[in-house]
């Protein structure tokens, strides 16, 4: 990436800071400071200032020159010396300026012409290091017993939280899976970025995910064939071909951990994430509820009955509290959210997506269900399946007066 586009101007507008970034009060042996998370992955990771720098954030608005900020700072620093830390800031991509909007579109296009995705979990979420992954599994499986005998799974809704958060829960709901050897495995889980490409996304809410997975356990391929296939039916399904939203994305990929590690056969994964299908609470019968007619009855008819394709669906359940803009802690709403849940996983086992639905447009999704598209969508066009209950949490956020519920239901075919 060329730095010729850095901001450079004394006298025209200094690009505004991102209101995108998250700009957190940190200490650190005795320092403040205030540490930059950007949820994008544009940023220089790891970036923080030193506290004092905070009033010269704030007046950088857009609106400001070089010249007027020179007017607003007490000191000794020139003209020189705010270009320089003006140029600091841009150069780590934390303006909203050209050589910013450069570098974005050009690291969306490299991930998008890519075919490979690599793991943005390993490291955070779980041990990048192979060994300490398997034996940080090992321990998780081997304390973990299957008391119930289930029936030929089908498909898996399971969360997507941090498995250090709830390992236990991963292995409840992954353990009685391992033992079944499907040749293909079908992928539909949670969006959380595609809101960020309105004009890429709006009419084709499942994204397409054209890579294989570099995992630390090992790669994981996609279905090349099956893929190319359902990328020239983009129109007729509402499949969106550009993947960019999958770029920082762990929905996926925190699944096919547990795949990694728990079968050694050959399988192929059909990755798609699912957008938000916002209109579904406004109108059953808009734009969006038929997209999920067309997408989900001929991924039915495809894949329904093969023996040799399962189906995991990824997403968690209710995010509350002031981290998720609720005006009140999370502790005083957890009696209504577990009544909410109940009655949410109660329509999924028992697969009824209208009753979901219904559920869903009465409380306009007060609680950020981020699981309804995923599920809403394999369930509409699944009516063959029946499903059980496996488990139900809850992290407690309690420091950010925030929380998110989560659970897993297994699918066969109904007898």
């Amino acid at each position: 990436m060329s730095k010729a586009n850095i901001f450079s101007s004394k006298t025209n507008p200094i690009p505004e800071v991102r209101k995108d970034l998250e700009i957190i009060p940190i200490r650190e042996n005795g320092n403040s400071y205030l540490y930059f998370q950007d949820q994008r992955r544009y940023a220089t990771p790891n970036l923080a200032l030193r506290r004092e720098a905070g009033p010269l954030l704030s007046l950088i608005d857009g609106r400001k020159s070089i010249h007027d900020l020179k007017q607003h700072v007490n000191g000794n620093a020139t003209q020189k010396d705010l270009m320089a830390f003006i140029q600091f800031l841009d150069r780590n991509r934390l303006l909203q300026s050209a050589y910013f909007n450069d570098f974005a579109e050009q690291t969306e296009t490299e991930y998008e012409q890519a075919r490979v995705h690599k793991a943005i979990t390993a490291g955070s979420s779980y041990p990048a290091d192979p060994k300490a992954l398997a034996d940080f599994l090992d321990e998780a499986f081997c304390e973990h017993k299957t008391e119930v005998a289930f029936n030929k799974p089908k498909a898996l809704y399971a969360p997507h939280i941090d498995p250090r958060i709830a390992i236990d829960r991963y292995v409840e709901a992954f353990a009685p899976i391992k033992d079944i050897k499907p040749k293909r495995v079908v992928m539909l889980a949670t969006s959380h970025y595609s809101g960020w490409y309105p004009e890429l996304y709006e009419d084709k809410p499942f994204i397409l995910v054209n890579k294989d997975f570099d995992l630390p356990l090992g790669n994981i391929r996609r279905d090349a064939d099956a893929i190319a296939a359902l990328s020239k039916r983009d129109e007729d399904y509402g499949i969106a071909t550009h993947d960019r939203a999958h770029r920082m994305e762990h929905s996926l990929e925190l699944h096919l951990l547990f795949l990694s590690y728990l079968w050694d056969h050959d399988f192929t994964i059909i990755p798609f994430l699912v957008g938000g299908l916002q209109e579904l609470l406004y109108m059953k019968n808009g734009r969006h509820g038929e997209l999920v007619n067309l997408f989900s009855t001929p991924l039915n008819k495809q894949f329904g009955s093969d023996d040799d394709t399962f189906f995991l669906i990824s997403g968690d359940l209710a995010h509350f509290g002031q981290k998720f803009g609720d005006p009140q802690a999370a502790s005083t709403m957890f009696d209504e959210v577990n009544h909410f849940d109940q009655q949410f996983m109660d329509h999924g086992a028992t697969n009824n997506p209208a009753g979901i639905l219904k559920l869903m447009r009465k409380e306009m999704d007060a609680y950020r269900i981020c699981g309804f598209p995923p599920l809403y969508t394999f369930l509409s066009g699944m009516p063959n399946l029946q499903g059980e209950i496996i488990n139900y949490d809850l992290w407690d956020e309690r420091e950010r007066e925030s929380a998110v519920t989560f659970g897993s239901i297994l699918y066969s075919v109904k007898n």
